[in-house]
């Protein structure tokens, strides 16, 4: 296969149930794993380190031709590429590098497990991940991380987690959200509108499991159309009828979930804003949107970024950052908008 359809084959690749991606980082067409392999030797070889051979490099090459480096790194220095990272590089630019150097999956699924595994769950990190991905993307994280971890990401998320919080988290995990249909059931988005309205701001208390298995079991589209008849019944809309009925993890996990069906890539341009303006700029999330998005959707979320904060992702990292992790996220951002 020639280095163009393999470019070509990457530019339109699918992600499962049909979404198209918007990459930043693309696979590099005169792509030389071998000259790589030899410059990432010769700037880790370098006194005091060559950081910047090691962004331009790395950040500029997909994750499937990092791993070729990787190999060819290997075959000419006889050790491994991420152990030589690992002990030339430190702090955020560490990070960022050793993040490129997981697929997408592998990637999301490290950040799930450290997320639950420390002392006290993460569960800012947990909710954006699960609560974002799409059910062919958490059908991989599930499958990477019983591969990685030898355990199961359900039990996992169960044992750290609990009440309705956990019973949403688990429901998603499973991942038996319904394919997209060519079909507009109108019946059932008003059954489906009505039964969230006669679950939640109708009543007294809230009827969280039947939200819960209509926000885990319906297609993306479906969603929309029922948000949107949701609002023929109730004074508020969804998201502002979760501000009123439910508090804590599980209103921010529902209110994940509704952002990311009506725009995820707005969600994710308000995550980057939000991070970059609170004090002491939220690295985690920074650095995890960058390095979990930029084979996926980052293009679209840097259009998002640029029409709802009135300034581009780049120019924003470039005010926030510092150093080689802002020489790093800003190769990662593929440009100006």
């Amino acid at each position: 296969m020639s280095m163009i359809q393999e470019y070509l084959g990457q530019l339109t690749l699918q992600l499962g149930g049909g979404e198209d991606t918007y990459p930043t980082v693309v696979p590099d067409p005169n792509f030389d794993p071998d000259k790589d392999a030899a410059r990432i030797e010769t700037a880790i070889k370098t006194k005091g380190v060559d950081e910047q051979t090691i962004i331009d490099v790395l950040t500029k090459r997909t994750y499937n031709q990092r791993r070729e480096i990787a190999f060819a790194y290997e075959r000419r220095a006889k050790k491994d590429m991420i152990s030589a990272l690992k002990g030339a590089l430190s702090g955020s630019l560490e990070t960022v590098i050793l993040g490129l150097m997981k697929s997408t999956a592998q990637y999301d699924a490290s950040e799930i497990r450290a997320s639950i595994k420390g002392l006290g769950t993460d569960e800012e990190s947990l909710i954006e991940i699960v609560c974002s991905r799409s059910k062919a993307e958490l059908m991989e994280i599930k499958k990477v991380y019983k591969e990685l971890f030898k355990k199961d990401l359900e039990k996992d998320v169960c044992g750290d987690t609990s009440g309705d919080f956990a019973k949403l988290l688990l429901a998603l995990v499973e991942a038996k959200r319904a394919e997209p249909s060519s079909i507009v059931d109108h019946p059932k988005i008003d059954e489906d509108a009505r039964a969230l309205f006669e679950a939640g701001v109708k009543r007294k208390g809230t009827d969280v499991k039947c939200w819960i298995s209509i926000m885990s079991e319906r297609s993306i589209p479906h969603l929309q159309k029922v948000f949107e008849r949701y609002k023929s019944y109730s004074p508020y809309d969804m998201q502002e009828s979760i501000r009123k009925e439910v508090k804590g993890d599980l209103e921010v996990s529902f209110l994940t979930l509704v952002q990311c069906f009506e725009n995820k890539q707005l969600y994710f341009a308000n995550r980057l804003q939000d991070a970059m303006k609170s004090k002491g700029a939220k690295e985690k999330v920074l650095t995890r949107i960058m390095v979990s998005r930029c084979e996926v959707d980052l293009k679209k979320i840097r259009q998002e970024f640029k029409a709802h904060h009135g300034k581009s992702l780049y120019q924003t990292i470039a005010e926030h950052t510092k150093g080689d992790y802002q020489r790093a996220l800003l190769s990662l951002c593929g440009g100006d908008d």
